[in-house]
């Protein structure tokens, strides 16, 4: 599971979508959440998020969320750093 650089792979998903209420996480409607991607580090992951979020800003209901895949993937497997 390393990348060619010799760096560990690990799976970030960046996804989001319009909320019911702001104080919640449940979306409004789950066919029209916005699947942005899935990046190879937290970094990457990061900086789509950030992008997207930013992009929303009017929407005072849209989220976006980044996952840690690889902490499903392998969750008997401890985190390292801020990943």
């Amino acid at each position: 599971m390393a990348e060619e650089d010799g760096k560990k792979q690990l799976l970030h998903l960046v996804f989001g979508g319009e909320l019911k209420s702001l104080g919640s996480t449940e979306f409004r409607d789950l066919d029209a959440l916005d699947i942005v991607g899935i990046y190879p580090d937290y970094a990457s992951a990061k900086t789509a998020w950030k992008a997207k979020a930013q992009a929303s800003v009017d929407n005072a209901h849209m989220r976006y969320f980044v996952v840690h895949l690889h902490r499903l993937l392998q969750p008997e497997a401890k985190a390292s750093g801020s990943s």
